[in-house]
Parts: structure tokens; sequence; C-alpha cells
């Protein structure tokens, strides 16, 4: 790496719905709604997605997979995460750490933390100790809040890419 560190934002919502799993993290959340999405709706892991290309400039993920593409239908936000890991390897980018935090007002998300931080660390091939999931509620303000919708913001520290300006 050229010890070159760089830091990404990421941010993803999706609206509850009835008749759909719910899956943050890439972990099966048992709860009577899931989130409405061209995917999994995965909000944890679409904004750490986010946050990682966001860190190494190579866009969003809705440039690399856009909805409505018949290939990314009700796919496992796990294998596009699997997929930016590729890319940022190609892009000479190694994953520091990344802090995120789910947005819900229920399901309780406590017992499912340690369980997301394993499946997002051993898909991006880094530490357990690289992965910070945090979970909080609205307070019962606003659409999260009222059990409408489910949000998620991420933050990635990268190390390297590539030298063209940057």
């Amino acid at each position: 790496m050229n010890g070159r560190m760089r830091i990404g934002i990421g941010y993803d919502v999706h609206p509850l719905v009835p008749g759909r799993g719910l899956v943050l993290g890439g972990i099966d959340i048992p709860f009577d709604k899931g989130l409405s999405g061209w995917s999994d709706a995965d909000a944890l892991t679409h904004a750490i997605i986010d946050a990682l290309m966001g860190a190494a400039a190579l866009g969003d993920i809705g440039n690399h997979f856009p909805p409505g593409e018949p290939e990314y239908r009700d796919i496992s936000s796990l294998v596009l995460l699997e997929k930016v890991k590729e890319e940022l390897a190609a892009s000479n980018c190694q994953v520091v750490n990344i802090d995120a935090t789910i947005l819900a007002e229920r399901p309780k998300l406590m017992d499912f933390i340690e369980r997301m931080r394993q499946q997002l660390s051993e898909t991006l091939g880094i530490s357990l100790s690289q992965v910070s999931v945090k979970a909080s509620t609205a307070n019962g303000l606003g659409f999260i809040g009222r059990g409408e919708g489910i949000a998620a913001y991420a933050v990635a520290l990268i190390e390297g890419g590539k030298d063209e300006g940057i």
C-alpha cells in the first residue's frame, strides 16, 4: 500500500413492508416485515458498500449494481459486497475499518449485532475488530420512529488507491 488513508461515508434507507424477509448485515432477522427494494434491500450492507466505494472514489452502489437490472433482482447484498471487495483490491485499496449504525425503531437488534459483524468481516476478509455495527432508535420520531422504514449510516477508512492524481 502507498500509506494514503481515505475515508468514505454511506447512507441507505428502505421502507418496511409485509410479506418480505428482513435482512441486515447479511443476517436474516425474524420480524413481521422486511425491507422493500430491488435486491434483498439490506440497508446496512448497502451503506457499507457506498462508504467503501466512496472512499476509493469508485462511484456508488447504483452505478455498479443498477436497480431494475434482472441480474440484481433479490440478490444477496453480500454478493454485491464481495464484488466491491474485488474492485477495491483491483484499485490497490485495503479496508482499515468500518463503523456503521442502523436506525430502526423495531425490531430490537442487539441480539443480532455480533452475527452481523462476523458476516461482514468474513465477506470482506478482514478482522472482526475492523468492523463496528451499532443500532439506535429514532425515539418515536419521523418515518423510522413510526416503524415505516430502516436506515443505516456507515463510514469506511481504507488505505491505498490508485495514484491518478489522488
